[in-house]
């Protein structure tokens, strides 16, 4: 039984205490938020208890693991704080808000040894964990062209997208995680394309809600990444391969599989209305997966060094935006 705190009482925190309070192989000690109120609100709702001192969190009395919810400007300092209690730590991502930053942290939570991981959720989907799985095995010859497709059902609030980082580093970055993911390969340059379509005023602070990201990986093969903030028809997000024996494919997934027919007509669910319905699963697994590997004392599947890598190629990817250049990745 591995005894969990949670820091982060908002809405990604929320879904993470429904998880750790239904694994069996979680002890669900502590949340912390600095608002004690919500603190203590989201605690109540699952028998656990509510805190705003971080001396509860990072207590290894207490504690076995961490997992940091919390506003990314804080996730550099929980990481450390675990690390230097000796904890194990699951966190969102990103590492940091920079990518400086984000490898000193890196560096200090490997020299303390402790088993961390960064929450890539989008690994433990089903369908593209099986994609993945094909192409490891080499069912579809090597990788040359990778197309990956985020495409959201509508616009985040203005406020949000000005802290965000912009599309590239809160949006794409899932789907350059995944590029290496499948291909096995580290991606060398980038570049990009996008514009502001759904909302014009992302262009005052230097952001965009749709763009096209093509990345060269060491092989020559390449990738595309297209991102959208808005749709007209739900939450669409698949992942194509295409090898040089054969094609495998992660559909976009609807939110039903009944198919009503009539004459020549048929009417089809649509997609998840929104991108959290499309990925809600994926939590859980990816918590199971950490608790997992914490009991049978192996390496987390992803490691902070993934959420790394992925925030290189962002980085490089909003340099090419803004430069119209392609880029080279900087690890």
């Amino acid at each position: 039984m591995q005894r969990f705190a949670l820091v982060g009482a908002g809405f990604i925190g929320a879904v993470h205490a429904r998880n750790l309070a239904a694994h069996p192989g979680v002890e669900f000690v502590v949340v912390h938020d600095v608002d004690g109120a919500r603190a203590d609100d989201l605690a109540r709702a699952h028998g656990t208890r509510g805190t705003t001192d971080l001396d509860d969190v990072f207590d290894p009395t207490r504690v076995d693991a961490v997992f940091i919810a919390s506003s990314t400007p804080t996730h550099a300092e929980h990481l450390r704080n675990a690390a230097d209690a000796g904890l194990a730590v699951l966190c969102e991502k990103p590492v940091a808000t920079d990518l400086g930053s984000a490898r000193a942290v890196v560096e200090h939570v490997r020299a303390a040894g402790v088993p961390a991981m960064l929450d890539f959720n989008r690994r433990f989907d089903r369908d593209h964990a099986e994609l993945a799985r094909v192409v490891a095995a080499g069912e579809v010859g090597s990788v040359e062209l990778l197309q990956l497709t985020s495409r959201g059902p509508s616009m985040p609030p203005l406020e949000y997208l000005r802290a965000s980082g912009g599309q590239l580093r809160d949006q794409a970055v899932h789907f350059f995680d995944l590029a290496r993911w499948i291909s096995g390969q580290d991606p060398v340059s980038v570049s990009v394309t996008g514009s502001a379509l759904a909302d014009p005023r992302l262009a005052e602070f230097g952001d965009v809600d749709t763009s096209v990201a093509t990345l060269t990986l060491p092989s020559g093969a390449l990738v595309q990444v297209d991102c959208l903030r808005r749709t007209g028809y739900g939450y669409d997000e698949r992942i194509e391969v295409v090898g040089s024996t054969g094609l495998v494919e992660s559909r976009r997934m609807a939110a039903g599989n009944v198919v009503r027919r009539s004459g020549t007509r048929a009417v089809e669910d649509g997609l998840h209305a929104g991108w959290f319905e499309r990925v809600e699963p994926t939590y859980a697994a990816a918590l199971d997966a950490f608790v997992r590997a914490l009991e049978a004392g192996t390496p987390p599947p992803v490691g902070l060094e993934d959420g790394l890598a992925a925030q290189a190629v962002a980085e490089a990817a909003t340099r090419a935006l803004t430069s119209g250049r392609t880029e080279t990745v900087q690890y």
